[in-house]
């Protein structure tokens, strides 16, 4: 399959022109047959004071836009994420949608971020791991600082995961922490693992770009830089299935480790 990763910069102050934007990128990606967005890409993951105001619930611009894009590309779409209103609660929430333009998952943020951020604050804490089932594969949905605990993405491993979606917003100077744990993710789990980053300026911060593609060996299959970039790759799902089979480390975990009293 034919896999597109946006790495897109932020809009400072103006969503509709940030869908906009978002809108003419993944007509650039036709073609693929999965095509994945940052985080919090409509506002930005630093403009704290409009997550409230700005927030959505799933008959807003940013799901509907989306959900009418990827019928006209005939694509599978991560939306990456915005901020979703639901009640008197607001999450960093992620959708996939099908290339029918029909919700097939909706994934809210776990681990929200409290260093030099205030999203731990603001937005509640999602509780349901997210496994998707599609034509192409089994996907997991993750965001951002969910990269640093390694107990999410292995659930999603033990409920079928093949690959890995990944969108975020993840600020210099961290840059190698970035790299090292979308491989190790990969590695640790045999799995591909697709990460869409901002990058780019916002609020002062700036985010590191590198968005990449990552085989189950941790070897990055494409990779952007600082600017924005369309990453583009062909990915076979076979890959997973026959690294696991070569070099069985899954097989041989104890399980007796993540049970203890």
């Amino acid at each position: 399959m034919l896999v597109a990763s946006i790495q897109m910069g932020v809009v400072e102050g103006d969503k509709s022109r940030a869908i906009d934007e978002a809108v003419e990128k993944v007509h650039r990606a036709r073609g693929a047959d999965l095509i994945v967005l940052p985080e919090l890409w409509n506002i930005g993951f630093m403009s704290f004071d409009r997550y409230i105001p700005e927030a959505e619930d799933k008959s807003g611009p940013t799901l509907t836009t989306l959900r009418k894009l990827s019928k006209e590309v005939k694509a599978y779409v991560h939306t990456g994420s915005f901020v979703e209103r639901d009640g008197d609660k607001y999450y960093n929430s992620s959708y996939l949608i099908s290339p029918e333009g029909d919700i097939l998952a909706n994934y809210r943020k776990i681990h929200l971020y409290g260093y030099g951020s205030k999203e731990s604050q603001i937005l509640s804490r999602g509780d349901r791991v997210v496994v998707v089932k599609t034509a192409l594969g089994t996907f997991g949905l993750a965001t951002c600082y969910d990269l640093r605990f390694p107990e999410l993405f292995r659930r999603m491993v033990e409920d079928g995961v093949e690959l890995f979606l990944v969108c975020s917003a993840w600020p210099y100077p961290r840059l190698e922490h970035w790299i090292m744990l979308n491989r190790i993710r990969a590695i640790e789990n045999q799995c591909f693992l697709i990460s869409a980053n901002s990058a780019g300026p916002n609020m002062g911060t700036l985010f590191v770009g590198h968005s990449m593609m990552v085989n189950p060996w941790g070897v990055i299959v494409t990779s952007g830089g600082d600017d924005e970039v369309i990453l583009r790759a062909e990915l076979d799902l076979k890959e997973v299935h026959s690294a696991r089979e070569r070099y069985p480390a899954l097989a041989d975990r104890l399980e007796w480790l993540d049970k203890r009293g």
